[in-house]
């Protein structure tokens, strides 16, 4: 870290907020909205709409072969920078039953 100039050390600063708030920016967002739809008296979770969205394949209704520990946060990342998706490794998902939604536990109890 010799050499380093003021200005350097404060883009490095920046950086570090730009990726700290990029990290906790959809926590906040759930947060927000969350509480706004307490507010209306709606079911905090769905907002009255009695679904949400599969926690493992987050709503597409598969998931990649190879687990926890496969790379998929890489190919995930290559998606989102506009290349092709692979569809050879999905398999579907087992907890919606590749519908990509589940009945909200919160609102739709079945009495």
């Amino acid at each position: 870290m010799d050499g380093l100039t003021s200005s350097e050390i404060a883009g490095f600063v920046v950086g570090g907020l730009l990726l700290g708030a990029t990290i906790t920016a959809p926590k906040v967002d759930g947060f927000i909205a969350s509480s706004q739809r307490r507010s209306l008296g709606m079911c905090k979770r769905c907002g009255d709409l009695q679904i949400v969205a599969c926690s493992q394949c987050k709503g597409m209704g598969s998931v990649r072969k190879g687990g926890v520990l496969s790379l998929g946060m890489l190919d995930d990342l290559y998606e989102s920078l506009g290349a092709e998706a692979k569809t050879d490794n999905l398999v579907p998902c087992t907890k919606c039953r590749s519908k990509g939604r589940l009945l909200c536990p919160e609102c739709s109890k079945i009495v």
